[in-house]
């Protein structure tokens, strides 16, 4: 059996985010993406070992002070709201269930968001006025 890395996978996320109370996995823009309370609470970036979570602006902060090499501020807005980069290579697998819990926790205490189906497939466009 191999080492185990002291970092975090894809697997490792998607374990731990789907153990979080009425959590579902579906698809935005074409990234897996986790739900529950029907809002978003977290994404994975496979392709590079990045996750997405989101926090508040206020736990961002901490976070990001308390682990710089592991998490990044999203970019923009979103990283201004408090949607956070985590690099899942650069944090173990307790601080990693610490953030999708966090993260979870925080969806769960806002109202319910509009139910959609989870799919990757793209929304059609609106017909344009000529």
């Amino acid at each position: 059996m191999a080492a185990r890395t002291p970092g975090s996978s894809v697997e490792d996320y998607r374990t731990l985010a789907l153990r979080c109370e009425g959590a579902s996995e579906g698809a935005h823009m074409e990234r897996p993406d986790f739900r529950a309370n029907g809002r978003i609470f977290g994404s994975l970036h496979p392709d590079r070992g990045t996750a997405m979570v989101k926090l508040t602006p206020g736990q961002q902060e901490t976070w990001l002070a308390d682990h710089p090499a592991a998490l990044a501020p999203a970019s923009g807005a979103w990283g201004r709201q408090g949607y956070t980069l985590v690099e899942l290579a650069q944090i173990d697998r307790t601080r990693l269930g610490e953030l999708v819990t966090t993260a979870w926790q925080n969806v769960m205490a806002m109202p319910p968001g509009r139910s959609r189906p989870a799919s990757s497939a793209p929304r059609a466009k609106k017909a344009q006025k000529k």
